[in-house]
């Protein structure tokens, strides 16, 4: 195939490279003037926070040493060459494991019907003024800023200890972090439809019910089983500070030094994040009409 060569002339082509190497040269100014930045930025903020490579360098064999420990039986050997030893206490940890489940659960699905109910509000789109809408983000911010660990130690200060305060943190974190994406949805749905039937003379309830619902509900329950996956492993958490779940019987073995326990836990705690980040993949993907491979 013939192939159609232009030759500029020889000044032209010159004043074309020189451009170009001028363009070349002010990029790689910029690239190395942002690295120079970013590294400076860096290193600033980790003298600020105290971060220290010596002392990381020095204990780091404390760290590797526990992981060592945790896999260990108390009799020597290697936790996976007994695992009736291991799993031990597996009916009772499957049972603390269904209560951080069920925690997870209520808690995700309160706080996504407040955020459902609120979200509306807060879209710059949909809300019905400046000043409802300033109020509602406010205290969605306030939700989601402080915590999900704060709130499950207040209540359990108020309620005592059990899975009630770790079912109200969720719920009042989950509120929080859903309003905002449940909002940020709305922002970017199509207002026409809003706009057609407002004309007829409905009311703002039926505008959300009927032009923007649809557009929207299928984000809203992706969102809301990300959410799920997000606070099983929340919940584990909030049982260091009695919260109820499994986190109790992990930090109970930690303090008590019980390190094949520690593994078994947080083996059960794995495999199971696992299965629902699995399956809630396989949800999302079917209410999307398409199938979500794994």
């Amino acid at each position: 195939m013939a192939t159609a060569i232009s030759i500029l002339p020889a000044q032209q082509l010159a004043t074309l490279n020189d451009a170009y190497r001028k363009a070349v040269a002010r990029k790689r100014l910029k690239v190395t003037v942002a690295a120079a930045v970013f590294c400076a930025a860096l290193f600033i903020a980790a003298l600020g926070a105290d971060v220290n490579l010596h002392t990381f360098f020095t204990y780091f064999g404390n760290f590797v040493s526990y992981f060592d420990r945790i896999l260990t039986l108390d009799s020597g050997a290697r936790v996976w060459t007994d695992p009736v030893e291991w799993f031990w206490g597996l009916k009772k940890w499957l049972r603390l494991l269904g209560e951080t489940l069920l925690i997870s659960y209520v808690g995700t699905l309160t706080g996504a019907v407040f955020a459902f109910a609120l979200n509306f509000f807060a879209a710059q789109n949909t809300s019905p003024g400046p000043w409802v809408r300033f109020t509602v983000r406010r205290l969605l911010e306030f939700a989601r800023t402080v915590p999900g660990i704060v709130f499950a130690l207040i209540f359990v200060i108020a309620f005592g200890l059990g899975p009630m305060a770790g079912v109200l943190a969720i719920a009042i974190h989950t509120t929080g972090a859903l309003g905002k994406l449940f909002a940020e949805i709305v922002e970017n749905a199509d207002m026409k439809p809003v706009e057609g039937i407002r004309s007829t003379g409905a009311s703002w309830l039926s505008c959300m019910r009927f032009a923007i619902l649809p557009q929207v509900s299928a984000g809203y329950a992706s969102y809301a089983l990300l959410r799920f996956e997000i606070n099983v492993r929340e919940a584990s958490v909030m049982g260091f500070v009695g919260a109820g779940g499994i986190g109790q019987e992990l930090v109970v073995a930690i303090r008590k030094f019980y390190y094949s326990d520690v593994s078994a836990i947080l083996v059960t705690i794995i495999v199971t994040v696992f299965i629902i980040d699995i399956s809630t993949g396989w949800l999302r993907g079917r209410l999307f009409g398409k199938e979500t491979r794994r």
